[in-house]
This record gives C-alpha cells, structure tokens and sequence, in this order.
C-alpha cells in the first residue's frame, strides 16, 4: 500500500472538513442537486470520450495508485545478474528452468525467448513492442482520470450557472437570495474538491506508476540481450545500473554486500 497516496488523501479531506467545522456546519456543504450536476455530468462527459469497457476497468486501474512499488530496478538487476551468472556457468539452456518459475511475465517471455535461440533484434522488437502497448494502456488510464479532472470544476461551474438562474428567477423575494447563491456556489465546490483532491492526483500517480514499470521492463531488456549476448555478470550489472538514479545504485550496492555476506 502506497502511505503516501493515503496520507495524501486522508489529511486533504480532514483539514477540508475542519476548516468548515470551524467556521460553520457541514450540513451547510450538503446539496444533493450540486453533487448530481458535478458527479453525473462528469461521468457522462467520461463516458463520451472512453468506450465503456474502459470506464468499467477504472476501479481496477485506481487500485494501482494505492497500491506500494511491487518491484525496485536494483532487485531486478539482483536477479538478472544471477541468471547471467547460471547462463555463463551452465549455458541458457539452463535457464528454462528459471523462466517457468519467474512471476514477472515480462522477465519470463524474454528469457524464454533467447532459450529458444531467437535472434537477439527480433527479441528487443518484440520486447519494446510490448513495452509499447503496455504504455499506451497507461495513458489510457491516467487520461481517464485526466478528463474527469478537467470536467468536474466545469460541471461545477455550470451548476452554478444553473443556480444563479434559478436565484435570478425569484429576484424579488430576497429572502431567497442568500440561500440561493450558497446552492450554486456549492456546485463549484464541488467540481473544484473532487478534480483537485481526487481526479488529478490519481492521474499524476498512475503517469508516475506507469515511468517506474517502463523504466524496470526496459532494465530487463538489457539485462536479457547482455545474458544473451554471453557478457560477463559484472557487465551486465554495471550496465544495467546505468538506468539508475544515484539513491538507486546505493540500494544496488547494498544488496551486492548483503548477498555477497550471505553468500
């Protein structure tokens, strides 16, 4: 479970209620009629930009911006690089074995691929092509998430416009005045709260998600063609730790110390 996404959103919505809390009631807040404007509208804008086989997929896209990092790029290069070193020890015939046990699917088919001897580009076309529509399925969730960030605040706006119609109607009775204006600026509220607390940052983590899959998958790619090309293990380490990012290295070299003791 990812703390920071539920933090994020937990602490949003308690200092929202205890900002109001302090200065009125939440029933004040309530508007049935805003939050079908905002919610139905903004789905139905969904639902014309997406096909609906996409829509229905988007509680289980939501899971994977609540869900931690499954796996860090220094542990894949761990993996890689001893599979490099059965590979130069026992031949990739060996390495069979290894792929039918791999729970990654990714990692599985590439060495799959260079045990039945297929030619090393045909491998990084096929690899990069899965890559490929693994990326766009990314975009397609986080677009998702990106339309209804965009159309919730302007439901909301258009809510409001409803509202201060409706108020306009009845301008000769001021007493409706006040109580009007408050329903249509909730409808504003509204759109603005969830597109900004909800919507786009769930958006911006699915984007975030998506990089660090695409960056592990790629890790693999390499590390797959060097085991194929027959490179040494420490090559193939050292240029795989190329993809990494400095904090990332230190976790790499950590894990080297830590099996190198244990071992």
């Amino acid at each position: 479970m990812d703390l920071a996404t539920i933090i994020g959103a937990v602490s949003g919505i308690i200092l929202i209620v205890a900002s109001i809390l302090v200065e009125g009631e939440l029933s004040s807040f309530w508007s049935l009629s805003s939050a079908m404007i905002v919610l139905g509208g903004t789905m139905a804008a969904t639902l014309i930009n997406y096909p609906l086989s996409q829509i229905v997929s988007v509680m289980s896209i939501v899971k994977v911006a609540f869900k931690g990092e499954t796996q860090k790029p220094a542990e894949v290069i761990i993996t890689l690089v001893k599979l490099a070193e059965k590979a130069r020890r026992e031949g990739l015939l060996a390495l069979e074995a290894e792929a039918e046990e791999s729970k990654d699917e990714f990692l599985k088919k590439g060495i799959q691929l260079i045990v039945d001897g297929t030619d090393p580009e045909l491998v990084r076309n096929i690899l990069e092509t899965e890559i490929s529509f693994v990326e766009e399925r990314h975009k397609v969730g986080a677009g998702i998430f990106e339309a209804m960030g965009a159309s919730a605040p302007a439901f909301g706006m258009l809510g409001t416009l409803i509202g201060l119609i409706l108020m306009l109607r009845d301008l000769n009775d001021p007493s409706k005045l006040g109580p009007g204006m408050a329903v249509a600026l909730i409808t504003t509220f509204y759109g603005s709260l969830l597109a900004n607390l909800l919507f786009l940052p769930i958006a911006g983590k699915l984007k975030l998600r998506s990089s660090e899959e695409l960056l592990i998958k790629e890790v693999m790619i390499e590390g797959i063609l060097s085991i194929q090309a027959g490179e040494n293990p420490r090559i193939v380490g050292e240029k795989m730790k190329a993809f990494l990012e400095p904090k990332e290295r230190m976790r790499l070299e950590k894990l080297r110390e830590e099996g190198t003791a244990h071992g």
